[in-house]
């Protein structure tokens, strides 16, 4: 059997001192998933390097503090281009005064990434939507103990 292509990947928790959270929406055939922003490392960066590209790519956040790795999460799923059978990601926790995103590339980029929509969310929004589909899953467990508890000692699996 052939060993799976796993992209390592970097996201980060947006977190306001509301404790609201910025989430983007991917678009894909068979669903929609409100998820961290972020993306694969490019050849030769480390995961925070790659995270601030995605910030100003993807939200428009620049000179942001990349506080600890809080989270792990890793998916296997066949990627829609057929390069990558899943992803690892490496979820660091930014916390940041809330912000209008401004994307430094172009919607249609967005798109041709699947991503369709930014917002924030509140804490109390992201527990109470049942029929969303979140990444991770648990999104509304594992945010809800970070508030409550505080950064973990080590990065916490969150699952799928």
């Amino acid at each position: 059997m052939a060993e799976l292509r796993i992209r390592q990947a970097a996201r980060a928790l947006l977190l306001t001192p509301d404790d609201e959270v910025l989430l983007v929406r991917f678009v894909f055939p068979s669903r929609h998933v409100w998820a961290l922003p972020g993306g694969g490392l490019e050849s030769g960066e480390d995961h925070v390097t790659a995270l601030r590209r995605e910030l100003i790519e993807e939200v428009g956040l620049a000179d942001v503090e990349i506080g600890p790795h809080v989270w792990t999460r890793e998916h296997t799923i066949t990627f829609l281009d057929g390069r990558w059978d899943g992803q690892r990601e490496q979820i660091h926790l930014v916390r940041t005064s809330r912000f209008d995103p401004r994307p430094s590339i172009s919607w249609d980029e967005l798109r041709a990434e699947h991503v369709h929509e930014i917002r924030w969310w509140t804490l109390a929004e992201i527990q109470s939507e049942s029929a969303v589909v979140f990444a991770p899953r648990n999104l509304p467990t594992v945010l809800g103990d970070l508030v409550a508890r505080g950064e973990p000692a080590v990065p916490i699996d969150t699952g799928v």
